[in-house]
């Protein structure tokens, strides 16, 4: 896993690039399922999207800013704003058109 110095949450989030975090934790059946749909996503849109997976029992200061009560919960981030979330499993197709609705007038 490639790291440029130690990135904080906020400069993710805050970057040029649209960024999909996927809430998650090891112990959610639902969880597991996005594993492979955001592996899809990836591959569709390359370099376009960050994707980050953040486990709400490692990093609870982060999922309580953001009021983060169940799990999955997937939230997109363009340009240091949430601009869309939704809790439970998505597809990738449907990630990947929302991601771009969200994200055109860039």
């Amino acid at each position: 896993m490639e790291t440029k110095s130690k990135e904080t949450f906020r400069d993710v989030i805050n970057g040029e690039k649209p960024v999909l975090v996927d809430f998650f934790a090891e112990w959610c059946g639902p969880c597991k399922m996005m594993t492979p749909i955001l592996q899809q996503l990836r591959e569709r849109m390359k370099d376009e999207l960050r994707i980050l997976k953040l486990d709400v029992d490692r990093n609870p200061e982060v999922a309580n800013a953001f009021q983060v009560q169940g799990v999955p919960t997937l939230i997109l981030f363009h340009k240091g704003e949430m601009v869309w979330r939704q809790s439970g499993v998505m597809q990738a197709g449907a990630l990947e058109n929302i991601i771009r609705q969200h994200t055109a007038e860039s």
